[in-house]
């Protein structure tokens, strides 16, 4: 890369960073393409204002460059660099806009795209640019010596208008592979007309750590450009394949927030991160957000619309979560002997996960993680363990449902006479559900319950979209005026499984709720022959939890 090549520090360029961002040491780039390659993912649909949000959330963690898309050729991508450069201040990260070569035949300064690139005013513009010898003949429909030059003229037209230049050379490994010489004279062509970073992306995601690492290493030798890393999934080594071009001496990461991506995804940003921050040293976030992580994955996975991902390295509930009880009698001796970090170091947890596998050792952990104090009494936790294990038998799972196990060791903590610590707030007496169906094809749901609560017996009757729905209504109708804190409550999830056993509709039946009161989330389990038992079971445990945490005293 010539002298010229590099970008002047000291001249202005066009953005919105505010003056007292954290700077990382340019030398190594973290690059996020969430909103733009993230958003090719199937059932991703972003709004310009989800995108928003979305650069917001990353320019908190502190990510070196987010690709906001391509202005120009997509109206929503438009629009959204005209508001993020009015409306987003950002602390750490360039908008970088993202956009194609020249056209063939034509000039740089006269290609209507690559001026919408300058429009949007972005810092930082990244170009796509062939470099397989049968993707510029078949697609592009043009020579190789023009496709270089197309590369050439376009980065050098960007460079004089003051703007910062990467090139994505697409489908450079299998380009590599198919005609070497001419995957790296692209490569050439765009570091000696200015570009900062030059890119070499596995588009179709068939290569594998070892390939990488070989081909990244020959490439940086033979060019002398700085090279950055863009890896799909399709093999599932995104992650180990940035990581191994970056050991080949790659400086420039891209990923995706969670991995999303086309087909099966990209390079998952939140693992090559941590991956350089506690394993390579790297310093590529400000001082503290690494412990934003868990945080940050689960806000852009609530605004895409997806369910975080559980076993997701570093950021998933699953990630720190141990069920053997050998691993629990270990963790309580040291946790490092069943971790490789600490999870406090990405804002993750701990979670000791209960079921019939649980020992002795488990079950003290879970009611330290719960807030309940076991007293080391012996004979108390092997109550709980056996009750644990008779229970699962029976159906019941308490690895998805904490609410419901706290009320069992609560429960057990009375002992077996009852002791002096009660839970109850209501007791049923009995409950109904009915469901019409009518000749026009409706259907109606209606629902008493009968319950005792502070002496009192009440009887409550109400209808709902269907008979859980119904009986829900129905027990906090009733329940309401003597504990007003049930009006905060709200059910937000419902799953119902046929667990193995008997066959067909006599099957028994698992059922997790999980519940709301607008500052947190629990969840609580019910196992029956009937759906509707077991679901009645589940709303009982989620009203009696909502009143413990509300801090409400027992009614008997």
């Amino acid at each position: 890369m010539t002298e010229t090549s590099k970008p002047d520090d000291s001249s202005p360029v066009p953005g919105n960073v505010a003056d007292d961002s954290f700077q990382v040491d340019d030398s190594f780039h973290v690059f996020d393409t969430t909103l733009r390659d993230g958003a090719q993912r199937e059932g991703i649909n972003l709004t310009v204002a989800d995108k928003l949000t979305i650069a917001r959330h990353l320019d908190d963690f502190g990510v070196g460059f987010i690709e906001g898309g391509w202005p120009g050729a997509n109206p929503r991508d438009t629009e959204f660099f005209a508001r993020a450069q009015a409306e987003i201040t950002f602390k750490n990260a360039q908008l970088v806009a993202f956009g194609a070569t020249r056209r063939p035949g034509a000039k740089a300064a006269d290609d209507p795209q690559v001026n919408a690139l300058l429009a949007s005013g972005a810092p930082v513009i990244t170009l796509v640019a062939k470099s397989h010898d049968r993707h510029v003949e078949l697609a592009l429909r043009t020579t190789l010596d023009e496709n270089v030059e197309m590369v050439r003229d376009t980065v050098s037209y960007l460079r004089s208008q003051g703007r910062r230049v990467f090139v994505d050379c697409e489908h450079f490994f299998d380009g590599y592979r198919a005609n070497p010489e001419y995957a790296k004279a692209v490569v050439r062509a765009a570091a000696d007309a200015g570009a900062d970073v030059v890119v070499l992306c596995d588009t179709n995601g068939g290569m594998l750590p070892a390939q990488v690492q070989a081909v990244v290493a020959t490439v940086a030798a033979d060019t002398g450009a700085r090279l950055g890393i863009h890896a799909q999934d399709d093999t599932g080594c995104a992650v180990a394949n940035t990581l191994a071009a970056v050991d080949a001496g790659a400086t420039h990461v891209q990923c995706t927030a969670n991995g999303y991506g086309e087909r099966v995804g990209n390079a998952n940003l939140f693992p090559v991160v941590a991956a350089l921050e506690l394993k390579y040293g790297k310093r590529v976030l400000p001082d503290g957000a690494l412990r934003e992580m868990t945080r940050v994955s689960h806000a852009i996975a609530e605004v895409v619309n997806l369910t975080p991902a559980t076993h997701q390295p570093y950021v998933g509930v699953s990630a720190f979560a141990h069920k053997a009880g050998l691993h629990a009698s270990a963790i309580k001796v040291d946790p490092d002997l069943y971790q490789h970090i600490d999870p406090e170091l990405v804002g993750n947890r701990i979670r000791m996960l209960v079921s019939d596998m649980a020992g002795r050792a488990s079950i003290e952990l879970k009611g330290k993680e719960l807030g309940v104090d076991l007293g080391d009494d012996r004979e108390l936790i092997g109550r709980v363990v056996e009750r644990v294990k008779e229970r699962e038998l029976q159906g019941y799972t308490y690895e998805a449902a904490d609410a419901s196990f706290e009320l069992l060791l609560r429960e057990e903590l009375r002992g077996p006479e009852g002791g002096k610590t009660p839970r109850r707030y209501f007791r049923t007496e009995s409950w109904r559900a009915i469901t019409e169906d009518r000749p026009d094809g409706t259907h109606a749901n209606e629902a008493t319950v009968k319950v005792w609560a502070k002496g009192e017996r009440i009887v409550a009757t109400a209808e709902g979209n269907g008979p859980v729905h119904a009986l829900d209504r129905a027990l906090r109708v009733g329940l309401e005026r003597i504990y007003p804190q049930l009006a905060k409550l709200e059910l937000v999830d419902y799953k119902v499984r046929i667990l193995e056993g008997k066959h067909g509709t006599s099957s028994t039946t698992r059922v997790l709720i999980s519940t709301t009161d607008g500052d947190g989330e629990w969840s609580t389990v019910g196992v029956a022959e009937n759906v509707i038992a077991a679901s009645w079971q589940a709303l009982e445990d989620a009203v009696t939890y909502g009143l413990l945490r509300a801090g409400v005293e027992p009614a008997e």
